[in-house]
């Protein structure tokens, strides 16, 4: 089987809450090649793990993130929820793909790009989001590593791609057939997917050729692999 880049979603999500700290280093420990993360900020504008814009569905309080400090979340949640830099420490040497689900304006954008600088990280990290998000991460470091994420298969017109300068197009894995794949390839970009957690789709997108492959089952992936 060909090499594709294993990338955990949210960590090791059936083993342990997705987006802590347990989550990400079981992911690495399991082969991931990266992890993939989500970020927004708190009222006070800390980048933390929360892919929802509520602590509702993983911790159980109906409480908007962007109304809470980051001592409130951390209260709320007993630590469970990381902070952006704690998660860089815990995966110190590990690639991480930082998704950006709340980012809808540049100041945001840059909050998180300064704290990824801060800690040093920005040569292992990179972006998935939208073409609003993914403009803004352009802007705030014309180095940065770049999955624009895609949800059509019209593909992305010339003067966005231009702008972004992403070096993948990241799109949810029931879009990607052989054709979508040849182009994508054929325009000088890698391709990733998200998120197919079956063996069976995890071949048919090894097989298509797919570059990166996003998913909540990193053991399976590794395992199909390394054979």
């Amino acid at each position: 089987m060909q090499t594709v880049t294993a990338v955990a979603h949210r960590g090791d999500p059936y083993r342990f809450p997705e987006n802590t700290i347990d989550s990400l280093r079981s992911a690495l420990g399991r082969g991931a090649d990266a992890v993939e993360i989500d970020v927004r900020l708190t009222r006070d504008g800390v980048p933390v793990l929360l892919h929802d814009e509520s602590l509702k569905r993983l911790w159980g309080h109906d409480r908007p993130l962007r109304s809470l400090s980051a001592e409130e979340v951390r209260a709320l949640t007993a630590g469970r929820v990381p902070t952006l830099v704690d998660a860089l420490a815990a995966t110190e040497g590990g690639r991480v793909m930082l998704d950006l689900p709340g980012a809808a304006d540049p100041r945001t954008v840059r909050e998180i790009v300064g704290v990824v600088h801060e800690c040093g990280a920005q040569d292992r990290v990179y972006y998935c989001a939208g073409a609003g998000a993914m403009l803004a991460v352009r802007a705030a470091d014309p180095s940065a590593e770049i999955a624009l994420t895609w949800t059509t298969l019209a593909p992305p017109r010339s003067g966005l791609l231009d702008a972004v300068r992403p070096r993948w197009l990241n799109y949810r894995f029931g879009l990607v057939d052989r054709e979508l794949a040849a182009r994508v390839h054929r325009d000088g970009l890698l391709l990733s997917v998200w998120t197919p957690d079956t063996r069976r789709s995890l071949r048919r997108l090894v097989a298509l050729g797919v570059d990166s492959i996003t998913t909540n089952r990193i053991d399976v992936l590794c395992a199909l692999r390394g054979r």
